[in-house]
Order: structure tokens, then sequence, then C-alpha cells
């Protein structure tokens, strides 16, 4: 599903006097009107009333609760296509992975049903690239609710169409992986959709309606899990990094998050692949994820900050949260340089990086291609 907001309309009228009076532009500025687009409403609505009847099936005691189980089991591993590939791998280009790394993360994002990888990439640069403006798809700035979902139910602002057409996407269509799912993309959900909904019909004798409603459910609350990136974790935590931006580290949706909710981390340092200095499965399940596959060199040039750098930035902008503001004290940066300004750009390659930072993250990660 694409991200969809409000619009502005700009009338202008051109009065010209006589033939030697100069000519004057009245421009009447009219603010953009939320404009619902009643398709996603109406299938964001039968999608909760499904979770709904789901849950009153289950504790009525029609459903089984192994199936419930399945279904947990195999959410991180969809789950993993949304945080391992569309975010870290394809949309920031915090790592590179092999065939076939990028098959599997393209098939669970693919299951995860939340659009075509080129769709989630664009605007999840924008979003980084223009955070909290009108170009920004999911807005903080226009309220709790729309930054969660309502940016679903509304369309896109121009600022978010414009702006998007100004982002570089060639790396994405030049992965043939990604041409692939883009090329069937529906005909991929479908199936990929319906083998978990096939797997407990088969193997746990559920009926098939009930599978279905328990696959729904998993649904839902993925688009949930990604949707509290976006609102959650612009408004309720700290600001370690950057005080000045509304992305904050948020110890809940750290780990619920699979290592996604240490969003100001994440903001100020867009091009490492761990998104926060903490790691491990129980805090950073996906940074766990990508360090596995580097075991086998199936991830390989993994980008990530150094100390120097993460207490650079902490020392010019943070809020003074930080975990380990003692040792801080005891680093003098009155002459020091300062080289990162990851707010300002989506991640590993845009334009807009800085050479000295580039060369900085290079040096420090032992990465020999610029």
């Amino acid at each position: 599903m694409a991200p969809l907001e409000n619009h502005r309309e700009t009338m202008i009228s051109t009065i010209q006097l006589n033939n030697t009076s100069p000519k004057f532009d009245t421009k009447i500025e009219k603010k953009y009107e939320n404009q619902i687009v009643w398709k996603n409403v109406i299938l964001l609505s039968i999608l909760h009333g499904l979770v709904v009847y789901g849950f009153y099936l289950l504790f009525a005691g029609y459903g089984k609760w192994k199936v419930v189980l399945f279904n947990a089991v195999y959410w991180p591993f969809i789950s993993i296509g949304i945080t391992a590939g569309a975010h870290r791998l394809w949309a920031h280009r915090t790592y590179k992975a092999n065939l076939p790394l990028r098959i599997y993360l393209m098939l669970a994002h693919t299951a995860a049903a939340q659009n075509h990888i080129y769709d989630w990439v664009r605007d999840h640069r924008v979003h980084h690239k223009y955070t909290d403006t009108d170009a920004d798809p999911h807005n903080a700035t226009r309220g709790f609710f729309f930054s969660h979902m309502g940016w679903l139910l509304y369309k896109k602002h121009k600022d978010v169409i414009e702006k998007g057409k100004t982002i570089d996407m060639s790396d994405i269509l030049a992965d043939p992986v990604l041409r692939f799912q883009i090329k069937y993309y529906y005909p991929l959900v479908f199936v990929m959709y319906f083998i978990p909904v096939v797997i407990p019909w088969y193997f746990f004798d559920s009926p098939l309606w009930h599978s279905f409603l328990t696959s729904t459910g998993r649904y839902v609350f993925t688009l949930h899990g990604t949707w509290c990136i976006n609102s959650v974790a612009h408004k309720f935590g700290t600001k370690p990094y950057d005080k000045s931006i509304r992305a904050v580290d948020n110890s809940v949706m750290g780990p619920l998050g699979l290592g996604e909710g240490w969003h100001n981390y994440h903001h100020v340092f867009p091009w490492d692949y761990k998104t926060g200095e903490l790691s491990g499965c129980k805090s950073n399940f996906t940074a766990a994820f990508i360090e596995f596959m580097a075991k086998f060199d199936w991830a390989t040039d993994l980008k990530k900050a150094s100390d120097e750098m993460i207490r650079k930035r902490v020392y010019r902008t943070g809020d003074g949260t930080w975990s380990k503001m003692d040792i801080l004290k005891k680093c003098d940066f009155s002459n020091s340089e300062f080289i990162d300004n990851g707010e300002s750009y989506w991640g590993w390659g845009d334009k807009d990086m800085k050479q000295e930072e580039i060369q900085a993250i290079n040096k420090y990660n032992h990465i020999r291609d610029l």
C-alpha cells in the first residue's frame, strides 16, 4: 500500500491594467484539504474487522492455539524481509548481500505485503531526505494518527510526489531480483500470503477459514509494527544523538521492532547496518541476523559508525540522555572536525554525503570501494 496525503492548491491571476502599467501577480494560496482514499479506508477496515472476528473465534474455542503459535514463529522470518531487506539493504544500502540472500529477503518482503520494493524504498528515502516536512510521506507534524496509519488513508501531498521524482532509484532498478519482484508482484503476494494459510490447514487440521483469519491477524500485527516506527519512534523516547529532530530512541520499540526502534540514532547515521548502538538478538534481532549472514559472506561491506563519530555527534547535538555520558566527559572535542550530516540524506549513496564522511566510514569499516 502506498502512502497518501493532503494537497495545496494555488490560484494565480495576472491583472494587466494597461499597456504601460506593470503586471501584478496575485497569489491566493489555499491550504490543502485532506482527500480521503476510500479504497484504502474500506480495505483497512475489513482487515481490522477480520482480526476482531478471528480473536472472537479463538477465545470462543473455535480456533487452534497451535495455528497462532505457527504464525508467531513465522512472523520474524517475513519481518526480516522488511527490516534487513527493504530497509537496511535496499533503502539505506548499509551492507551488500549475495544472490541467495537477496532472493530470500525479496520473498520475505513480498510475504509481508507492504508494497513492492521500488515504492517502499522510494518513499522511505524521501522520508529521510525530507523528514517531517510536507514531502515526508508520513510527516509526524501532522499528528500521531497520521504518521501511524492516516498517511495511507489520504492522497499524497504534492511535495511527496515531486520530491520522490528527485530520488535516485537506479540501484533498485539495476537489481534483477527486484525487477522480478516489481514485474510479478501481485502473483507473488498471492502465493506468499497463502503459504502460511495452507500449512496449518494441511498439517494442523485447521479449517481453512480459521487459518486465513489467523494469518490475517499476523499480517495486521506486522503492519502496525512497521507503522509504530513512523509514529511511536517519532514521539515517545529520548534523543541521545540529535535533540533537534523528532525521531527518538524508544527502548520498547527497539526490541519489539527487531532493532528498528533506535530511531534517533538511525536518522543521524542512516548508513549504519545496526540502526543503533546495541546489537544481539534481544535488542536488535535484525543486526544479529545480518552479522550471522556475514559469517558466511552472504552479507558483506557492513557499515557502522565508529565510537569517535558517535561521541562527537552526542557531544555536538545530543540531549544528554546517552548511556555513556561518563565517557563523554573525559573527551576533548574543542579542536575536532565534525564531518557527519546524516540528518540531511537518505543513506549510503546519497549525492549529498560529504566525501570526508564517506572516506572515514570506508576506512573504519575496511571497505575499499567508494
